[in-house]
C-alpha cells in the first residue's frame, strides 16, 4: 500500500477483465465535472468512512451498489475497494480491524485517481 504506486495499481486493475469493466457513463462525468473534484473528494471520504472503514460491517460484500448511482461507487468496484474482503485480497489491508489514516488515504487517492482518469480532461481541479 504505497500513495507513490497509484498508477501502477490503476494500470494492472484495469487490465482484470471485471475490474476494467468498470467505467462512469457521460452522466457520471458530467456530474464529476459539475461538482469539481474537491466535492467528489468529500463524497469518497464520507463513503469510504461510513461503508468500508469500520471494523465490523453487518452488510460487507453488498454495501456498494453497482449501478451508476455515484461516481465514487464505480470507483470502488473499479478499484477493488467495494467491501474489505476485496479490500484484503487486492491491497493486503486486512479485515476486522478499522481502518487506520494511512489506509483510508490509500483508498480515497487511489479512488480519486481513478475518476480523475475516466473523466481525462473534463474535470475542474
Amino acid at each position: 500500500m504505497n500513495n507513490n504506486n497509484i498508477d501502477s495499481i490503476l494500470e494492472k486493475l484495469s487490465k482484470l477483465k471485471y475490474r476494467g469493466s468498470f467505467h462512469l457513463n457521460k452522466k457520471m462525468k458530467e456530474y464529476v465535472n459539475k461538482k469539481g473534484i474537491e466535492e467528489i473528494r468529500k463524497h469518497a471520504e464520507k463513503i469510504i468512512f461510513e461503508r468500508i472503514s469500520p471494523a465490523v460491517l453487518n452488510n460487507d460484500g453488498k454495501q456498494t451498489p453497482y449501478r451508476q448511482v455515484h461516481p465514487v461507487f464505480i470507483a470502488q468496484h473499479a478499484c477493488g475497494c467495494c467491501c474489505r474482503g476485496c479490500i484484503e485480497k487486492i491491497h493486503h489491508i486486512s479485515k476486522g480491524k478499522e481502518l487506520i489514516p494511512d489506509e483510508f488515504n490509500f483508498i480515497i487517492n487511489l479512488l480519486i485517481k481513478w475518476i480523475i482518469k475516466e473523466c481525462q480532461n473534463e474535470v475542474k481541479k
